[in-house]
């Protein structure tokens, strides 16, 4: 027997359910989709190979435990460095978790026309004691990427470009979150940012029949390969995935799923998109859909080779478009 609050979940489940169904074509429901090539030459796969290879072969495991405090810290440098090169101011914002101090690292790009008004995109750069090609140095390469794309050029609102720390567990969901701590103290200098687009796992992408899995009752909607990339949005955050959506298959064939779920939804809320979600901001997250999709998760297998670098520049140049829309790119 359901209870009011047992009722309400599953009326919010259908809903999310019924708008995710409205992001695509009739055709998509039956037919896996298709991913025919870039057509011009954008995001470079070679860079972003080599970003991964950076992080998770050169540098290794990046966290606060099993002695790689030192692998956190090359990581930070190495991203820092990146961020420098395109020509950013870098902002570091240090606390304490678990008695040693760690930095989330913030690349900022002052907006001309509304600089009070911000968008996000953001990464995480630590690992689960494992080399994290996948997560999350994929989407840190992919966040770098952004952060290259938008060097040299004018946008009407500032553009932050944000690499966190401790999404990982012990810390995800608890105290010493880096995005926790970020968005809370936005939240509380009541900073304006009108969009946060967090990456997460964005690298592995496969063509095999029934190599994509998905939470209960959410797989009927949805292709059984996994060669798509996955946009996963709440309820409030609605409106803005599907202009994110638009932005990014005017440049990108590689194929997208809008998915917009409530949190109580097994992954829908499994990384800093999260964080922003509790702040009161409308966030969302790219994905390759991790555990759903990549037999490497948190394993030690998790290696730069086991990633599609030209799924993922296609992926990238989407995100560019995206970066240009919100933003308001003036030239």
């Amino acid at each position: 027997m359901f209870t009011a609050k047992g009722t309400k979940r599953l009326l919010l489940f259908i809903l999310a359910a019924y708008i995710g169904l409205k992001t695509t074509t009739l055709g998509w429901y039956f037919l896996a989709p298709r991913y025919s090539g870039r057509p011009s030459p954008g995001a470079s796969p070679e860079k972003l190979r080599a970003a991964v290879t950076a992080l998770a072969s050169g540098i290794g495991p990046r966290d606060l435990f099993n002695n790689n405090k030192g692998s956190l810290r090359l990581a930070e440098a190495y991203i820092i460095r990146r961020f420098r090169s395109s020509g950013c101011k870098i902002e570091l914002q240090e606390y304490v978790a678990a008695g040693v101090p760690v930095r989330n690292i913030v690349c900022v790009r002052p907006g001309a026309e509304a600089p009070g008004e911000v968008i996000l995109f953001g990464a995480h750069y630590d690992t689960f004691n494992n080399p994290g090609a996948d997560d999350n140095a994929s989407g840190v390469a992919a966040l770098l990427d952004l952060a290259d794309h938008a060097s040299g050029k004018k946008f009407g609102r500032t553009l932050k470009f944000a690499a966190f720390v401790n999404e990982e567990p012990p810390f995800f969901r608890h105290e010493g979150m880096g995005s926790a701590v970020f968005a809370a103290a936005a939240a509380a200098k009541r900073e304006d940012i009108r969009a946060a687009v967090i990456l997460e796992m964005v690298g592995y992408f496969t063509e095999a029949r029934a190599s994509q899995r998905y939470p209960p009752l959410i797989g009927p909607f949805f292709p059984g390969r996994g060669n798509f990339a996955a946009q996963i949005s709440n309820i409030r955050s609605a409106g803005t995935a599907f202009r994110i959506a638009d932005a990014f298959r005017s440049a990108s064939t590689l194929p997208l799923r809008t998915a917009v779920l409530p949190s109580f939804v097994p992954g829908a809320d499994y990384s800093d998109h999260r964080s922003f979600w509790l702040a009161g901001y409308p966030a969302v997250m790219f994905t390759d859909t991790a555990f759903y999709r990549n037999p490497h998760y948190h394993k030690s297998t998790d290696l730069p080779d086991t990633l599609n670098y030209e799924y993922m520049a296609s992926l990238a140049d989407g995100l560019r478009a995206v970066l240009d829309g919100l933003a308001g790119r003036l030239r």
